[in-house]
């Protein structure tokens, strides 16, 4: 028995060990010693731990297409980091101007879908709050156990901006708003994600796991069986519930334990509510499967993060995203699933019960 393919002990006990960057999803990737061997390369990018898994591939072939999808993601991060200098955070620099700026045309048909999906949000998805992030310390690598001046959020609450306020002609965009600020950490990788499909297959590799950071896609299958992944406990080392993943699908997680501070005894998380200005405190973690679809990898990123933050309101808010398979773990430690979720899950020794939450009929 090869043991774990894509997280060995040493690289699981590295993990758990860095609970404030650790993956949402280890990877739970039993061979066979019978079984071909999968072709796996890792990477840090986007702040987060990359994995590529390919089956079925020789090494001539699988080798150059993970490394094009790599460049991709180094491409992706460096373009659209949001505080050290790229041409997202010159667009947030220019708008602070009240400037209009000619972007590229993918830049435009990013910020234009989240424009879009942050109004099918109810605005709690929103990409452009990147003062109030860098208000409470999350723009930055390492960040300080401390909050913000209470007057600072104030203000927040009494002049809020956001990408609602983005002005989108083509490839020119503005903003009726000088306080602006672009962050597009809440959906990059799924979009990231997206991309690594489109090359694997371009290149003919239609049998791959694609992690990055717990978000994951898959591609095919691995040698004949499915791909299976485990959803990270949000207070315990490794999974709480394991699930097979299939060719199209796409998962993904958010949760108060990725980028996060404590502070009097209070956890302090980088998920925050566009409204209060606040970090969520209800909601530990967060799970949506996505099924086969144009942009699945994008919409497994970005639909955790309104869920994330509607709390108990989730089931309505899920079916205007039109996301019918969800997780949720709230801050007592209880479990909420969607029947057609639930059908998926196989929940670990020790989990409790999950309570089952029917949602509104999808339009």
């Amino acid at each position: 028995m090869l043991g774990f393919v894509a997280l060995t002990a040493n690289l699981f006990k590295h993990i758990v060990s860095r609970r404030t960057h650790c993956v949402v999803v280890a990877l739970l990737l039993l061979a066979a010693c019978d079984k071909p061997a999968l072709h796996h390369r890792e990477s840090f990018v986007f702040g987060t731990r990359v994995e590529i898994l390919i089956a079925g591939a020789n090494e001539a072939q699988a080798r150059p297409a993970t490394t094009a999808v790599l460049q991709e993601f180094d491409r992706l991060h460096r373009t659209y980091h949001a505080w050290r200098p790229s041409e997202l955070s010159d667009l947030s620099a220019a708008l602070a101007e009240g400037k209009s700026v000619h972007v590229s045309s993918e830049m435009a048909a990013l910020l234009d879908d989240a424009k879009r999906f942050s109004a099918l949000g109810d605005g709690l998805f929103d990409p452009g709050i990147g003062q109030l992030i860098s208000a409470w310390g999350f723009h930055s690598d390492e960040f300080k156990a401390a909050l913000p001046d209470p007057s600072a959020l104030a203000e927040w609450r009494e002049n809020r901006a956001g990408i609602a306020d983005l002005s989108i002609d083509g490839q020119i965009i503005g903003s009726r708003s000088r306080r602006v600020s672009l962050d597009l950490g809440g959906y990059l990788k799924g979009y990231a994600l997206d991309r690594a499909a489109a090359i694997l297959r371009g290149q003919g590799i239609n049998n791959a796991l694609i992690n990055i950071g717990g978000n994951i896609m898959a591609l095919g299958n691995k040698n004949g069986v499915p791909w299976s992944v485990g959803i990270q406990h949000p207070r315990q080392p490794g999974p709480l519930a394991t699930l097979q993943l299939h060719d199209g699908e796409a998962l993904g997680t958010s949760g108060d334990y990725q980028r996060f501070f404590e502070l009097d005894g209070k956890r302090y998380c980088h998920l925050l509510d566009p409204v209060s200005g606040e970090p969520v405190m209800h909601t530990q973690a967060l799970t949506v499967l996505i099924s086969p679809r144009p942009g699945a990898g994008t919409l497994s990123d970005m639909a955790t993060k309104p869920l994330f933050i509607a709390g108990t309101r989730w089931p309505k808010l899920a079916v205007k995203l039109n996301v019918d398979q969800v997780l949720r773990v709230d801050a007592t430690g209880s479990f909420f699933v969607s029947p057609k979720m639930r059908e998926r899950l196989e929940f670990t020794n020790g989990a409790p019960k999950p309570e089952l939450v029917s949602l509104p009929p999808m339009k």
